[in-house]
């Protein structure tokens, strides 16, 4: 039997347990050139909350009522009808919140296992994280660098690319005290604010007297605003995520005030953008990934949240309480 993760209704606020329904059906058989594989971990990501919304401005499709969803996924062909996939292969697809998927090579793309100490790795949110700091915000040896959010899997990896790429300085937001001394001890981070400890702009500026060069926002909100009024001229922003609205339907976090006339003189440099995961970013963050990881630039920030398929809505849930820390992945096998 298969077990499956079905949205049963549209939340309108906080999700629960509730709005999932978690369903038992047989496995497939792979047909003719098909695979047949057996899920081991998924990503769990805030991206899913916007999905199970009827309809969305994020460039992926949402997630349908009484239908199997889906998220990134790792898994093993259990069974063959192509020749370009054999039974063992590791193999990273979007059928996830299932235990077994099938499809077509083209679905199901191989990764060396050797490539990585672990399958997980596969998983990570490098290829935003690398999209945002490098291809939109240019960092470089010398900038002073703000991630907002930088506890999550994005941020903790933003900040890491920040400095393997020679930043000067790299600073961080979060939460609790607890997260700030993780990203500074096993992150490398150079400095971290709580953002609950007082107006976000005063508590940059102690860490960026001079200003910053480069944004890489998670947060939106206040923490946008803050980091425009710290801006040095010709500052870049990368704007990825705008948590403190995406999770509250009634909050105005998505929506921050823009002080235009700090960014005229300024000159800043603001640029929003998605990665739409496509097998050429997902191989060229994975070759630097491996090879930062070899050279001791970077390391891996991530939980497994243990147990199967039908502890996935928990786990969703407690991801969207800030639970967690790093690039989080649910065990489904």
């Amino acid at each position: 039997m298969n077990t499956e993760v079905h949205l049963a209704s549209y939340p309108d606020g906080a999700v629960s347990p509730e709005h999932f329904s978690v369903v038992q059906t047989e496995v497939a058989e792979p047909g003719p050139g098909q695979v047949l594989v057996r899920n081991e971990f998924m990503t769990l990501a805030a991206a899913y909350r916007d999905q199970m919304k009827p309809f969305t401005n994020i460039p992926i499709p949402v997630f349908q009522l009484g239908q199997p969803m889906w998220g990134r996924t790792v898994g093993t062909v259990v069974s063959s009808n192509s020749p370009d996939l054999a039974v063992g292969d590791l193999v990273e697809h979007f059928y996830g919140w299932r235990e077994y998927s099938v499809g077509t090579p083209a679905e199901f793309h191989k990764r060396d296992r050797d490539l990585f100490p672990s399958p997980q790795y596969f998983l990570s949110q490098g290829p935003t994280a690398w999209r945002g700091m490098v291809e939109m915000a240019g960092v470089s040896e010398g900038d002073v660098v703000f991630v907002s959010g930088a506890t999550s899997g994005v941020g903790s990896l933003a900040g890491q690319i920040a400095k393997a790429r020679g930043a000067k300085r790299v600073i961080g937001s979060t939460g609790s005290k607890s997260k700030a001394e993780y990203l500074v001890k096993e992150c490398g981070f150079d400095a971290v604010f709580d953002y609950h400890d007082g107006p976000v702009a005063d508590l940059l500026r102690e860490f960026a007297p001079d200003g910053i060069s480069v944004f890489f926002d998670n947060v939106g909100g206040d923490q946008f605003e803050a980091a425009v009024a710290v801006a040095a001229p010709f500052a870049r922003f990368a704007l990825c995520g705008a948590l403190s609205g995406q999770l509250d339907d009634a909050s105005d976090g998505s929506r921050p005030r823009l002080d235009l006339m700090t960014c005229f003189p300024k000159q800043l440099i603001i640029r929003p953008f998605a990665t739409y995961h496509t097998p050429d970013q997902i191989n060229d963050w994975n070759k630097q990934f491996s090879a930062w990881l070899r050279e001791d630039k970077i390391t891996f920030p991530h939980t497994v949240v243990p147990g199967g398929v039908a502890d996935l809505p928990k786990n969703f849930v407690a991801l969207l309480e800030r639970k967690f820390s790093g690039n989080v992945m649910s065990q489904l096998a």
